[in-house]
């Protein structure tokens, strides 16, 4: 008889004995200052983290992110702020440029927050464009873009993925729109992001999921929420890019794409190319 007894519970307890003995992955979340309700996205992928028993440590240096406090300076750790039993905040905004290095790579900031948390099995890490692309230097990471159902905030996704494509040859995404799940839009929004993606940069969006910001905090997490969540972990490969963080640097500008034959979708904003 064929012993079950270190089967898998369920479809998470893969991931559960995965992080038993593994480093933390990094989730890079793209900022979108025109996202009404973004907080309460990066609430719902700690919601998702946490019910597969990973703690996460959220590191908030978006453009309207509260500012790090003097300590950081001297004490990082103490800095941490513990929000729940699997939760923990780092107000970063301007942070990762204080880790620049002489090839203008802030790699070491993320090698410093790593040891200032070392319970932390996950690093939420919520930052524009431009500085996700010095933190994460030739690390294999998958970046969140985050975007509503108003035109401004699809265009600015867009040009988070063109800015990550380019400057740092990130070329897959995932994508967190706050609406209602239900919403005919969310669909036609997310179509058109990967289609701009492919066509003008090469870029591929690997699968999109919907969170409403109107929704109570007990509310139930949707499949998908929860899929994207798994994605997530095993798209980011542990410790990667930490152990030469002091000599990192970015990668160059990639060259232009040119777009493919025929108009791009509607609703996306293209003047940036």
């Amino acid at each position: 008889m064929r012993d079950f007894s270190n089967a898998p519970k369920d479809q998470a307890d893969g991931l559960r004995r995965l992080f038993a003995t593994a480093r933390v992955r990094v989730v890079p979340v793209v900022s979108n200052p025109h996202v009404m309700g973004s907080g309460a996205l990066l609430e719902g992928m700690c919601a998702a983290f946490s019910e597969l028993g990973l703690h996460t440590l959220v590191v908030d240096a978006g453009e309207q992110a509260s500012a790090p406090s003097d300590l950081a300076a001297v004490d990082l750790a103490a800095c941490v702020e513990p929000l729940s039993a699997k939760v923990s905040f780092l107000a970063a905004r301007g942070l990762p440029l204080r880790y620049i290095n002489a090839n203008g790579s802030a790699a070491q900031f993320l090698e410093a927050v790593t040891d200032a948390a070392p319970f932390a099995d996950v690093v939420l890490l919520h930052a524009s464009a431009a500085e996700l692309s010095r933190v994460l230097v030739s690390r294999e990471v998958r970046p969140v873009l985050l975007a509503d159902t108003d035109v401004q905030s699809v265009t600015c996704a867009y040009a988070g993925m063109k800015w990550l494509t380019q400057r740092a040859g990130l070329m897959v995404y995932s994508l967190l729109l706050a609406c209602n799940p239900q919403l005919r839009l969310a669909e036609r929004i997310a179509q058109q992001l990967s289609s701009c993606g492919d066509g003008f940069l090469g870029a591929v969006l690997r699968e999109w999921a919907c969170l409403d910001p109107r929704q109570p905090v007990s509310a139930p997490l949707t499949h998908e929420m929860r899929h994207m969540a798994r994605e997530l972990l095993l798209a980011s490969v542990p410790g990667a890019a930490l152990d030469s963080a002091a000599e990192a640097m970015p990668l160059r500008p990639r060259p232009m794409w040119q777009p493919k034959a025929g108009r791009a979708p509607q609703g996306v904003t293209l003047a940036a190319h």
